[in-house]
């Protein structure tokens, strides 16, 4: 059987140590299932891709699951040549081995539909070796790419445990969310936050919409306060006239129901001092909410029946920076309702603080979630139904 994961690790950089291992421990289940079935079972998996500098093979990524799994996972530096087949044949019943970073095939990062990667030199290599193809790979789901669209055409096909997990909570926020649902957009991506707002509010996703961290500022900017160049800077190539334009056209549409900072936390002689938005002309820059923000928000979200958060409220990762994150965090928890958490940046955020269990569901989705957020179809989803319908659902 073969397993398309998302394993895909934040790194230190230098030493490659993975520095949060969340993907994982999340593929465990499913592993654990199919081994527990006497499944051969061969993994592909990818981390980064060529030319980055976390670019690299997935002998790390064996080590970590082995130890999460309590089994032996073999490793092989190859994927379609004649080491990884030799490596496939010689798999037992019950056994687990991954292969090379699928990335370093040039044809794996085409985005190509389904039918034309079914004839690619990875399918064509591999599919004739297994009688299944399981992916479990969401993280991933929005790239129409070889390993994750193309065996859908040639081999029966299902989704993973994780991958049915992050289905099912995400439809539950966006399809059949409990009233009022309140959504946080965060992070440094803004060019894509207007669209992902006119999603959830226009098709009634949500009740309410809450931006903070750079996109907060970015707002803020669209709607004519003067953030300063300090908290300009970092946000330098996504404040485009157009993207002016879809915030300002957004924030006309829905009015109140988008929810902006009124105060940010800058750094002052080492220390984290709050400041009014229409201060920031020539503050350092906005490194989080400030605190009157954070009790604001906070009432908001502890009155929700449904909250989703995507993206930190700031630098997090900074010595007295974490507290907006963490507040908002705190309050979905509070609230008692259905809470998901999505994206890289915010389960880091959530392990820090010990807040990831007691949330509904942590999503380990990043571009997939985005895509989900936009209202658009997931190319690996869409292959996984091909696949049902070709094959039969048994």
């Amino acid at each position: 059987m073969l397993l398309r994961v998302d394993i895909n690790c934040p790194m230190e950089k230098g030493s490659l140590k993975i520095i949060n291992d969340s993907r994982v421990r999340a593929i465990v289940p499913t592993v654990r299932e199919l081994i527990g079935k006497k499944a051969r079972l061969v993994i592909l998996a990818h981390q980064s891709r060529k030319g980055k500098w976390d670019f690299t093979d997935l002998s790390r990524h064996a080590g970590l699951l082995s130890r999460n799994l309590g089994v032996p996972v073999k490793y092989v530096d190859d994927v379609i040549g004649d080491e990884a087949k030799k490596a496939i044949e010689a798999v037992g019943d019950g056994e687990v081995l991954l292969l090379g970073n699928v990335r370093g095939i040039d044809s794996e990062s085409k985005n190509l539909p389904m039918e034309e990667h079914a004839k690619g030199e990875i399918v064509t290599a591999l599919a004739p070796l297994f009688d299944y193809y399981v992916c479990d790979a969401f993280g991933a789901a929005h790239r129409s790419q070889a390993s994750l669209v193309g065996f859908e055409a040639v081999l029966p096909s299902a989704s993973g445990r994780l991958m049915a997990k992050e289905i099912y909570a995400l439809e539950t926020i966006f399809n059949t969310p409990r009233r009022p649902s309140v959504f946080i957009l965060g992070g440094a991506k803004f060019d894509d936050v207007p669209h992902m707002i006119d999603s959830v509010l226009g098709s009634g996703r949500a009740d309410t919409v809450i931006v903070v961290g750079l996109a907060g500022n970015a707002f803020l900017a669209s709607r004519g306060v003067d953030i300063g160049e300090a908290s300009r800077a970092p946000l330098q190539e996504d404040l485009t006239e157009e993207n002016f334009k879809n915030a300002q056209a957004v924030m006309a549409k829905y009015g109140a129901r988008i929810i902006l900072p009124s105060d940010v936390a800058v750094e002052i002689d080492g220390k984290r001092v709050s400041i009014s938005v229409g201060d920031m002309a020539n503050a350092p820059a906005a490194l989080d909410i400030g605190d009157e923000s954070a009790e604001k928000f906070r009432k908001v979200i502890e009155g929700s029946k449904t909250s989703f958060m995507s993206g930190p409220a700031g630098m997090f990762e900074k010595p007295g920076f974490e507290k907006g994150t963490k507040a908002i965090m705190q309050a979905m928890v509070d609230s008692k309702g259905f809470a998901v958490l999505g994206g890289g940046h915010t389960s880091a955020a959530a392990e820090r603080f010990d807040l990831a269990d007691s949330m509904s569901y942590v999503s380990t989705g990043g571009g997939a979630l985005e895509t989900f957020l936009l209202g658009e179809s997931l190319p690996v989803i869409d292959a996984l139904t091909y696949s049902a319908e070709k094959f039969g659902k048994n």
